[in-house]
């Protein structure tokens, strides 16, 4: 495919531009857009309602099975401005993934990093490298990058939980990696409590430095939803304020719990408004308890429990309560701060 070929009525720059051509090279000058003032988004702002997404997922469980559906039953989100791209943003993959009674969704691996976040139910188990990790509502599940994992729901009742990745980053660096994995196919009850929280999931204690995991994600892969409530609850008490966002981190560094996602819990007391905000990056949330809006720009969202928001990168955005309102969101700030191009700002 031949590069863009500018022309020009001067004959000899005209033929500049010919031979540009044939050497695939492109004369700056006559680049028009490559560096903007403020950030060029194609991502728009959207929502996607519990009420489609559960009923979809309902259907596709009677309709697809695990092996139709290529290991996953996953409905993934597909932003309005990407051109048809199944993500929710540019940086982010999200979808939800519905998982029937008594089903197993067999074990892979690939290089983008996921994580799940529960928005119902409980019963389900996820095998990561071996450590079984409970599922219930609320609860945040890491899947870290070339780790094998699959889910088994031991229960009688189906799952539907919220996916997130890190795909499109990956993608774009040409790094994409995927291997099928052996399966456990043995029925469990609910999985005891998996190695990452006997080690990690208590607050203020660690093993010795020398007997610390050092992967470059957070060794805790499982945080439960008490906790957050807890913390939460906490911090709104401590400051008055009303709203509150906690970050999930590493606990050995303090550290987010991926490098290229950060995953933050946010409260807002009912009556209440958080901070209008914007950032560079792009940002994921669904909403776990509560109702309220989402102001997202000049649009605004009703929002019920289970459903998806995308909030593009510099798109201004705050949350209102109508009751207590309880949201769980993911974003790509740690690559961009890795990057130095990380930048906040809280608008009046």
């Amino acid at each position: 495919m031949s590069s863009r070929r500018f022309t020009s009525s001067d004959p000899d720059l005209d033929l500049l531009y010919r031979d540009l051509d044939e050497q695939q090279l492109q004369p700056l000058w006559e680049l028009r857009g490559l560096l903007t003032p403020t950030p060029k988004v194609r991502s728009v702002p959207f929502r996607w309602p519990a009420k489609e997404l559960k009923g979809l997922g309902e259907r596709a469980g009677h309709l697809v099975t695990i092996d139709r559906g290529g290991d996953r039953r996953v409905l993934a989100c597909a932003n309005p401005g990407l051109g048809g791209a199944p993500y929710a943003v540019s940086t982010l993959w999200a979808a939800v993934q519905y998982l029937g009674p008594h089903e197993v969704a067999p074990a892979h691996r690939h290089t983008p990093a996921a994580l799940r976040f529960v928005l119902e139910g409980a019963g389900v188990w996820t095998l990561v490298d071996g450590d079984p990790l409970a599922m219930s509502a609320g609860d945040l599940i890491l899947t870290p990058s070339w780790t094998f994992h699959e889910h088994h729901n031991s229960s009688d009742q189906p799952m539907l939980w919220m996916d997130v990745l890190d795909l499109p980053v990956v993608a774009a660096l040409e790094a994409v990696f995927f291997e099928e994995g052996p399966t456990d196919e043995g029925e469990r009850g609910a999985a005891p409590e998996s190695r990452s929280e006997r080690d990690y999931g208590t607050a203020g204690l660690l093993p010795p430095p020398g007997r610390r995991a050092r992967p470059p994600y957070s060794p805790l892969l499982a945080y439960r939803w008490a906790d957050t409530d807890r913390a939460l609850g906490r911090r709104l008490e401590a400051t008055g304020a009303a709203a509150a966002t906690m970050t999930f981190v590493d606990p050995t560094r303090g550290t987010d719990v991926m490098p290229t996602m950060r995953c933050e819990a946010h409260r807002i007391r009912a009556g209440g408004r958080g901070v209008r905000s914007r950032q560079t990056g792009s940002r994921v949330a669904t909403v776990f308890r509560g109702s309220g809006v989402a102001v997202l720009g000049e649009q605004r969202f009703d929002l019920a429990p289970g459903d998806i928001i995308a909030i593009p990168s510099w798109t201004s955005w705050h949350l209102e309560a109508d009751d207590q309102l309880d949201l769980f969101s993911t974003s790509d700030a740690p690559v961009l701060a890795a990057l130095g191009l990380y930048r906040e700002e809280e608008l009046p």
